[in-house]
């Protein structure tokens, strides 16, 4: 019989002691070996210098060691996909206004249209499902700032927008007029 070579068996090693404990960054999230793989390394290193300072210096030898081969600047950080990918928030220094439009849909349904609701920081799924239990109706997050009701229900987001957002006053709601609609008025 052959005998099967020790990387390969399979069970509890000699020598390490279970269960294994890992340790996890807590800037990245990620266990500490991989840390040097995240975009934003120097602030993991920060994070262990404060937090864990035996392994910072073990993380310090390393970097010593792969320095003086000359391997240290080649190393690729990671460029796309997953956590490392941190999006940063854009904060519009623009007006603070909400407005209301009606657009139609076919030839005699119509939706309402609500933008400008993400400059008073309200979230925008929160917020659609709260005019869809409201009005009985659909309502859904369509753009990047744009909330989309089914029905014309315009004239009554006036008075519901400032009784469920007491922040939101009644000057910051803009009512957008649509053709449709100055023929409605006439």
């Amino acid at each position: 019989m052959t005998e099967i070579p020790e990387k390969l068996k399979i069970g509890p090693r000699e020598g390490v002691s279970y269960p294994i404990k890992v340790q996890y960054c807590g800037n990245c999230s990620m266990p500490l070996e991989y840390c040097e793989y995240y975009p934003e390394y120097e602030k993991c290193k920060q994070w262990l210098e404060k937090h864990l300072p035996s392994e910072f210096e073990k993380v310090k030898l390393e970097e010593e060691s792969q320095g003086a081969d000359g391997e240290g600047d080649d190393k690729k950080r990671q460029k796309r996909g997953g956590k490392g990918m941190l999006k940063s928030k854009k904060k519009e220094e623009g007006p603070k206004r909400i407005t209301l439009s009606r657009a139609p849909r076919g030839k005699k349904k119509s939706v309402t249209v609500v933008t400008g609701l993400k400059t008073f920081e309200i979230d925008l799924k929160v917020a659609a499902k709260f005019f869809g239990q409201k009005f009985a109706c659909g309502s859904s997050v369509t753009g990047d700032d744009e909330i989309v009701i089914q029905g014309d229900v315009k004239d009554d987001l006036f008075d519901v927008i400032p009784e469920k957002w007491p922040e939101i006053d009644e000057d910051f709601l803009e009512d957008l007029v649509t053709k449709k609609d100055r023929f409605c008025l006439k």
